[in-house]
């Protein structure tokens, strides 16, 4: 089987088993999905990321032992190359910027329906960032109160900009370098200095920060914005 055919491996963790069993059963629906463990709390979700480094841990805030957002800060540090999709029932602005904060690709409430939770599974794979439509304009009002607070000392270039607006269009590193003919290694560099600039600690943030400037149209695609 090449990779092109491989099932997206999924880690499901939270507390509640009748949840668990839930999203599961939807889930495992799709061919292309295969749940490769189950975990009740934080401290076990870290334990089998850890020993099945699954492409997608689609993680709960809430869990007993740490947090949702504990372990994505881990995975971040130690297996960054594991998709990271906050699945919960919280929409509070603090544990959405939390959540951006500490790296996750992703963030879906509990209410989306199956077939959306799916696509952002996928999404999470291929690299994508996904935001809930429900709490991406109460995260853009929240971003553009901060930015009415914070100066943006330093406009992006030429380059940057082209590099955050083929990101927020759901592009990977990989395909940013394709489509401008650079390494994925220069893409990484350029998105290090757009974090920096824009004062935001994630993909997601980065592009929601940079339409609240006006700097990117808020119909840019991918985050729609919201890309679920």
């Amino acid at each position: 089987m090449d990779k092109s055919t491989q099932p997206i491996r999924v880690l499901l963790a939270d507390d509640h088993a009748v949840v668990r069993a839930g999203i599961r059963a939807f889930l495992e629906r799709e061919a292309e999905i295969e749940i490769v463990g189950e975990a009740a709390d934080g401290e076990e979700a870290r334990l089998l990321i850890d020993a099945a480094l699954p492409d997608v841990a689609v993680l709960d805030i809430q869990m007993p032992k740490a947090s949702g957002i504990d372990v994505t800060r881990w995975v971040r540090a130690h297996h960054p190359k594991v998709g990271v999709l906050i699945l919960t029932g919280y929409d509070d602005d603090p544990y959405v910027l939390a959540v951006l904060q500490a790296g996750a690709n992703g963030y879906v409430l509990k209410t989306a329906t199956p077939s959306e939770i799916v696509q952002a599974v996928k999404d999470v794979k291929e690299g994508k960032s996904v935001m809930d439509k429900e709490i991406t304009q109460k995260l853009l009002t929240h971003i553009t109160g901060q930015n009415a607070r914070q100066s943006i000392e330093e406009p992006l270039t030429e380059r940057e900009n082209g590099v955050l607006m083929l990101v927020a269009k759901g592009f990977t590193n990989k395909a940013i370098g394709v489509q401008l003919s650079i390494s994925d290694r220069t893409v990484q560099g350029h998105l290090a200095h757009i974090f920096s600039k824009l004062q935001a600690s994630s993909r997601t943030e980065a592009v929601m920060r940079a339409v609240s400037l006006g700097w990117l149209p808020a119909d840019i695609g991918q985050l729609d914005l919201g890309d679920g």
